[in-house]
């Protein structure tokens, strides 16, 4: 099968736990970022290279969305307000001027139906993101191509549910009720250097602060909403469990 142009990324923000619900952010979020392989490696990777250089001196640095935001590790710099602002504003005009789309779910655990829904939150929004990820090529013509989705590792037991999960969907279990043979899953380190990783992971929790205080000022979701995908198929039940951007 011919390799696709895209290239996937995917990370999420939240635990899929219905029995621990974390009351300060009782939802979870799958982003699934995907990019043009072409603009991926002559635009967006360079770029966040350049930065890395600028503010680090050296490109092994992860941009970790939580340990900016803690200002742990290497960013401890951050704790200077003046410092924080400029790298802030550098990293949010790279992230805006990369070329990308996410396609994003998110599932609100308090109005979550287990009787409704019995795959646990991670499969729903799985699903529905390889779903309209496949239409979307479909509407493009580009469906019957190779297509790699980039997960981070985490655990022997996590990363064997992901794949089969994943396997099952790709095999017919879907809403077109056939095959995806192009779609492929890969695991990354959690420390794995990729630009799309990291872009993955920094996109996630904004798209879930937005869903619980969209009246709040945020910045990192005000620079990444024109790249979200917007579903035109996506189902509402009356749950509300799934919500979508």
């Amino acid at each position: 099968m011919e390799n696709g142009e895209y290239i996937f990324y995917a990370d999420e923000s939240g635990d899929h736990s219905l029995t621990a619900i974390d009351r300060g952010f009782p939802i979870f979020v799958l982003s699934i970022c995907g990019f043009r392989i072409s603009d991926y490696c002559k635009k967006v990777v360079p770029a966040f290279q350049q930065l890395k250089f600028r503010y680090f001196g050296h490109d092994m640095v992860v941009l970790h969305e939580r340990d900016i935001r803690k200002q742990t590790g290497d960013f401890t710099f951050l704790a200077d307000m003046a410092a924080r602002e400029r790298f802030l504003l550098d990293l949010t005009e790279v992230i805006r001027a990369a070329q990308f789309k996410i396609f994003s779910v998110t599932i609100d655990k308090d109005k979550f139906s287990a009787d409704f829904f019995p795959d646990n939150p991670y499969v729903i929004a799985l699903r529905y993101c390889l779903e309209e990820i496949y239409r979307h090529l479909k509407s493009k013509k580009i469906s019957q191509k190779s297509y790699h989705f980039v997960f981070e590792r985490r655990g022997l037991k996590e990363d064997r549910d992901l794949e089969l999960e994943f396997r099952r969907i790709a095999d017919g279990e879907n809403v077109f009720r056939e095959a995806l043979p192009g779609f492929h899953i890969k695991f990354a380190d959690k420390e794995s250097n990729s630009t799309g990783m990291q872009l993955a992971d920094l996109t996630a929790r904004p798209i879930g602060i937005h869903y619980l205080h969209p009246g709040q000022q945020n910045r990192s979701f005000d620079t990444i909403m024109d790249k979200i995908h917007k579903h035109k198929n996506i189902r509402r039940f009356r749950s509300g469990v799934l919500s979508e951007l």
